[in-house]
């Protein structure tokens, strides 16, 4: 039986990951999509390091896990980081949030095209085409004006679908070769900060609106906390619970970005959002196999991390 430690750790993991589209809207205001994820990896970086140093960890080593690690970042962290704030310039934060829900689901359709996953049954299958019939309930293209957020939406749905690709490339790269998954985390968010790094002189040199404090300090919540030390409570759930608890985190997560997006940004709450919600992560927990040893969990920070375990 879950404690209530552990419940209240998956509450705030869910209001951690799932306020991150909230921090990025607001963010945008001051900085572009580049500039946003140097702060974020950059700062996740800052405290994933500390925490290795308190925890007398070391950080990865050989050029190879490096060289893997980097892949990761590019994919779980690095690309879908930046669609989320080049998305979210014309989608809401709770849309954002909702469409997240579906990497599991771009996850588990990866992992079976490379025949990782062999229990594909017709539940799990029936859960695809829930979950992916949510999506488009939710875009809901015969609607008038939908079509100018479709490019937005895309750009998130590809989000998605990297975070489903650096999550299987994590999974058969870096998963049980004898590295704390701290250390892992910690590597990867270095990789991710210096891939950045390198996009900020092409991509990340627009004007930064200092006078926008709000914005500027979501920023810096998105990637101390949001990308951080949500880590830390994820790595605690799983070693007090075990996987199939943590999971949880993974339905509470849209509930989140959808209530924050009405609630603080005054975003409109559709009937057909919230329907559309509800058949994606219906969709997602029939996916899920009976006896789950990893979680199918979506965090918009780091997808990949999280299946390694």
């Amino acid at each position: 039986m879950t404690s209530s430690g552990s419940l209240t750790r998956i509450a705030l993991l869910a209001l951690l990951w799932g306020s991150s589209f909230l921090w990025i809207e607001l963010a945008l205001k001051a900085l572009s999509p580049v500039q946003i994820v140097f702060v974020r990896v950059g700062l996740g970086a800052l405290v994933l390091v500390a925490i290795c140093k308190a925890m007398k960890l070391p950080l990865p080593k050989g050029g190879k896990t490096w060289l893997h690690l980097g892949v990761a970042a590019l994919f779980a962290n690095v690309l879908p980081f930046i669609l989320f704030g080049v998305g979210q310039q014309t989608v809401d934060s709770s849309m954002a949030g909702v469409l997240n829900a579906t990497t599991p689901l771009w996850t588990l359709l990866i992992a079976a095209g490379l025949g990782q996953e062999k229990s594909f049954g017709p539940l799990r299958v029936l859960g695809m085409v829930l979950g992916f019939a949510g999506v488009m309930l939710i875009f809901a293209p015969w609607r008038a004006g939908a079509g100018s957020a479709l490019p937005g939406s895309i750009a998130i749905l590809v989000a998605a679908l990297s975070y489903g690709i650096g999550a299987v490339y994590v999974g058969r790269n870096l998963s049980n070769k004898g590295i704390a998954p701290t250390s892992t985390a910690a590597g990867q968010m270095l990789m991710a900060t210096a891939l950045t790094g390198v996009l900020i002189p092409v991509a990340g040199t627009q004007p930064v609106h200092w006078e926008l404090t709000s914005a500027l300090l979501a920023a810096a919540v998105l990637g101390v906390f949001g990308t951080g030390f949500s880590f830390l409570l994820f790595f605690r759930l799983i070693s007090d619970e075990g996987a199939t608890a943590t999971t949880t985190v993974t339905y509470l997560m849209p509930v989140v970005s959808v209530a924050l997006g009405a609630i603080v940004l005054g975003e409109e709450l559709s009937i057909r959002v919230v329907i559309g919600m509800l058949v994606v992560v219906g969709g997602v927990m029939l996916t899920r196999p009976r006896k789950a040893r990893t979680p199918l969990i979506v965090p918009p920070t780091e997808t990949a991390k999280a299946t390694s375990q």
